[in-house]
């Protein structure tokens, strides 16, 4: 088989096609540059051009969702410490009313649209990027004053919390849309904590979340590469997996999760992962090695790509994240 470009091993991939050899990738946080949307564009094409992964997950600030809604950080100069919240918009159940729709072009939400022009200049079409959004209902709880506040929130005061989810959605449902418009080639649609049944029944999720995150996906359906990222232990992959997307991430090492098997047969479509972040960080290149070729065993040469479960830590070994984007030089088809 003829070498292929990223972005046709991606398709080959998505399309449940065997690649010349499987695609890859990873992605982490820049704290220290990521406080603009510059610095932001910067450190993700400086990691891409460091280890030419077969796609491009722009990971910036987790904040950057609500911001404009009136969360509040003290932005990190250490490039292993996470940013420190200092304030947030919901103290008090009618603090929902205030959570209006916002111009995806404007203040932070426009910064980061911003760095996507950046980041699609550079890359020229040579690798697909794709850019992180929450759902709304995972947007909403950065909001709130704690995870567990949320929780209350929701049992308590549904309808303040469904027209706050409203206002959110009718956001990004346009900001994906300019995602898009600025050569993304989807969304990488994180649950965060909020898509585990460690925070939710299933008819919570169908209430608060499912009806939500359908329509941001609807908005950028034309995307070629929509992926559904289900984070933490617990997951509802299985309650997720009719969702309209081209793939799916989540941690498929953690045994409370569906194996890379399992996904593939749950949700018929593309996985990636595979990678255990204790192996990224504590691992030897040989153990980085190993793990990849052990996933490609588990998951077939088709609908698979590999990368970790989760963002991996920034202090992960540039040694071992060589060892990745190095797994299966040589492997011909």
């Amino acid at each position: 088989m003829a070498q292929m470009t990223p972005w046709e091993r991606v398709r080959a991939s998505l399309r449940g096609e065997e690649p010349d050899r499987p695609a890859l990738s990873a992605w982490r946080h820049f704290y220290h540059q990521e406080s603009t949307g510059a610095g932001l564009a910067r450190a993700m094409l400086d990691f891409q051009k460091s280890y030419a992964w077969d796609f491009v997950k722009v990971n910036p600030r987790a904040s950057y969702h609500g911001e404009d809604w009136g969360l509040k950080l003290a932005f990190s100069a250490d490039p292993l410490q996470n940013h420190l919240r200092l304030d947030y918009p919901v103290k008090a159940p009618s603090d929902w009313l205030k959570i209006r729709p916002l111009s995806p072009r404007l203040g932070v939400l426009g910064q980061h649209l911003e760095a996507l022009d950046v980041i699609a200049r550079e890359l020229q079409g040579r690798y697909p990027f794709i850019m992180t959004v929450f759902t709304p209902l995972a947007v909403a709880a950065r909001l709130a004053e704690s995870p567990e506040a949320m929780s209350q929130h929701l049992k308590e005061h549904p309808n303040l919390v469904h027209g706050a989810l409203a206002a959110i959605t009718a956001t990004f449902v346009a900001f994906g849309r300019e995602c898009l418009a600025r050569g993304a080639a989807g969304l990488f649609f994180a649950t965060t904590e909020w898509g585990t049944y460690e925070r939710l029944t299933d008819e919570q999720f169908r209430e608060f979340s499912r009806p939500y995150d359908l329509k941001v996906l609807e908005a950028v359906a034309e995307a070629p590469f929509n992926l559904l990222h289900v984070c933490k232990s617990r997951n509802m992959l299985a309650a997720l997996a009719d969702y309209p997307v081209a793939a799916f991430n989540w941690d498929a090492r953690d045994a409370t999760n569906p194996s890379l098997a399992q996904g593939q047969k749950l949700t018929g479509k593309a996985v990636v992962g595979g990678m255990a972040a204790e192996v990224l960080l504590k691992g030897s290149p040989a153990d980085v090695a190993t793990q990849a070729r052990q996933s490609h065993a588990e998951a077939g040469g088709e609908r698979w790509m590999l990368g970790p479960g989760c963002t991996i830590l920034p202090d992960t070994p540039a040694e071992n994240l060589a060892a990745l984007a190095s797994a299966f030089d040589g492997v011909k088809r």
